[in-house]
């Protein structure tokens, strides 16, 4: 048995200054930067978000721009196999991540627990 839950919404920006991006989606989000936020290092920065919405990172890429979702688990292992058996395929397995594409082409990645609260909200599977 293990919980997930959708934890984050990332905006990929292929730039080469993630602050001016990160800047940019604060204003069209209407959401304050957060940059004491511990996820706010490198390449990423970090909107502000309520505690019971998904978070909003700004990620810096050398791929194209895209946005993605990250799946938050408390079994990284067993939410993988659960979403290879829906037909996802795993891309890369990374040190605390592990990136997969669905079946229609969208690429998400499955991450450990992110968000105060959990399992709040999260599907339980059995």
């Amino acid at each position: 048995m293990h919980h997930s839950r959708l934890c984050a919404l990332l905006i990929d920006c292929r730039t080469p200054d993630v602050d001016e991006a990160a800047r940019f989606w604060a204003e069209a989000l209407g959401r304050a930067m957060d940059p004491g936020h511990p996820g706010s290092r490198g390449n990423y920065r970090m909107l502000a978000t309520p505690p019971d919405e998904p978070l909003v990172q700004i990620q810096r890429v050398e791929h194209e721009s895209r946005v993605h979702i990250d799946i938050e688990t408390d079994d990284i292992p067993a939410e993988v196999a659960r979403l290879e058996a829906l037909g996802a395929v795993v891309v890369d397995r990374l040190e605390r991540w592990v990136v997969m594409q669905a079946p229609t082409g969208q690429r998400f990645c499955v991450v450990r627990v992110q968000r105060p609260g959990f399992p709040r909200n999260a599907t339980r599977w059995d």
